[in-house]
């Protein structure tokens, strides 16, 4: 019998909203993902393997006063560039485009309504 690593099958991220419609609107109309499901509270969207979760939380700390701790995810795709183009023609906050970086990524990162940021990465092929 031979042993197998357990493995990472997706990733879903839990996001703290002040205004839930607002957010997971923009994650839909902007980001492209889907809207999967509304529990009372909470707003799912999704694409392909990754999942975030909104959860409406009006008092919690505003994401732009968390400083460096404003990044949350930092999420790998296929093609950063293409993704790039989709996003900034429905009005993305881009923080930075894609950018060649010297560890062998190409990254781009945005910033929610909310202020809670996001890299976005693909390998830079050999």
């Amino acid at each position: 019998m031979s042993e197998t690593r357990p493995r990472i099958t997706s990733t879903s991220f839990v996001l703290a909203v002040p205004d839930i419609k607002r957010t997971g609107d923009w994650w839909v109309e902007v980001m492209g993902f889907a809207l999967e499901m509304e529990p009372d509270g909470w707003r799912f969207v999704g694409r392909d393997g990754c999942r975030v979760m909104l959860g409406e939380c009006p008092d919690a700390i505003p994401p732009v006063e968390l400083g460096d701790h404003q990044y949350f995810a930092y999420i790998e795709m296929n093609d950063v560039d293409a993704y790039h183009r989709e996003i900034t023609e429905h009005g993305a906050d881009i923080l930075f485009p894609p950018t060649d970086r010297p560890w062998g990524m190409r990254e781009m990162g945005v910033r929610t309504p909310d202020g809670h940021r996001v890299c976005f990465g693909m390998e830079l092929s050999g």
